[in-house]
């Protein structure tokens, strides 16, 4: 029996299993390229030309191939006054930050989630992808929270975020399951900070570098319905709202999957990391090796590795994603 036909888990959780079965019994991992960087990304393009299915997996490597770096110079630019007062070096760490309240920790998440979330990517390695695969019957699962697959034209019936998403609101304790869109808020809160849009409708600091990060209480965001304390909407612990539409997508992945158990299946792992390798990296090397007809790819940099036990029907590329992206578009 099928592990997708299991109604009473999500399809999250079944993917999940199914992954955490199949490591239980490796002997460890190698690394599939054959040393010829040219030679695996004609190979990658072969079978994406033949595949008749391809399924998506993207890690935080993609989005920041894609320019959505957390530290350096982007950080920089627009969180200097949170760096000089707490000492933040980057967008990850302070997002666990122990802000002094509420008003303070609600413009960092403003900041937060508006140059991550609603401002394009500075490269477009999401553009380049969907060009890789537009034409093929595809699903992309993604444990990134930025929206870029969207915001670069993929369909959303084909998409499933399994860690929430910097656009959405979600109650605090999570307990009623739903989630609310924050745009319009994340807007009025940049500006109540004193940035201002460019020419091409960015906000940016102003010339004076005055800008605040306090917001007034009157920002300060609470649950539409209960007027309990909002929260982001990303899994950090057991309070994530799992919503209708993130069961819905869920279900939808469950579904691509298993009509695609069988035949020509390619799992394309981009940029995924060592820190939940059960949502994406597990999942895909199962499904491969139950699969004959079923290939692996692993584009990442520095982690590009899959089981021995799949390793002729597998190729990895390291070196940056973007990079590998572009070349497989041009060996068309």
């Amino acid at each position: 029996m099928s592990v997708f036909s299991q109604k009473h888990k999500s399809g999250f959780e079944l993917t999940m299993l199914k992954g955490m079965r199949y490591v239980r019994g490796l002997s460890g991992v190698v690394t599939a390229g054959s040393g010829d960087r040219e030679a695996d990304i004609r190979l990658l393009r072969e079978k994406l030309d033949s595949a008749d299915a391809v399924v998506i997996g993207a890690g935080a490597g993609l989005s920041t191939a894609a320019g959505f770096t957390y530290g350096g110079e982007r950080f920089r630019r627009y969180f200097y006054d949170f760096s000089e007062r707490f000492g933040i070096n980057d967008m990850y760490s302070g997002g666990f930050y122990p802000f002094p309240d509420d008003n303070i920790r609600w413009a960092w998440w403003a900041r937060n989630i508006y140059y991550n979330r609603y401002v394009g990517a500075p490269e477009p390695v999401y553009d380049d992808l969907l060009a890789l695969v537009k034409d093929k019957d595809y699903f992309a699962v993604t444990t990134n929270v930025d929206h870029q697959f969207q915001k670069a034209g993929f369909e959303k019936e084909r998409l499933f975020y399994t860690q929430g998403d910097y656009g959405l609101f979600q109650s605090a304790s999570g307990r009623d399951k739903k989630t609310w869109d924050n745009e319009e808020w994340v807007m009025e809160a940049m500006a109540a900070q004193r940035f201002v849009k460019d020419e091409n409708g960015v906000f940016q600091p102003p010339k004076d570098r005055l800008i605040s990060m306090i917001l007034p209480d009157r920002l300060i965001p609470v649950c539409p319905g209960s007027k309990e304390p909002a929260a982001m909407n990303l899994r950090v612990d057991d309070t994530f709202a799992e919503d209708e539409g993130w069961h819905a997508a869920s279900d939808r992945y469950a579904a691509f999957l298993s009509g695609h158990e069988k035949g020509k299946t390619l799992f394309l792992e981009i940029g995924v990391g060592s820190n939940t390798p059960m949502i994406i990296k597990y999942p895909f090397w199962a499904m491969t090796a139950e699969n004959p007809d079923a290939f692996y790819a692993c584009l990442n940099f520095g982690e590009a590795a899959c089981p021995a036990q799949i390793k002729d029907r597998a190729v990895c590329v390291g070196g940056d994603c973007g990079r590998a992206i572009k070349a497989l578009l041009a060996a068309a």
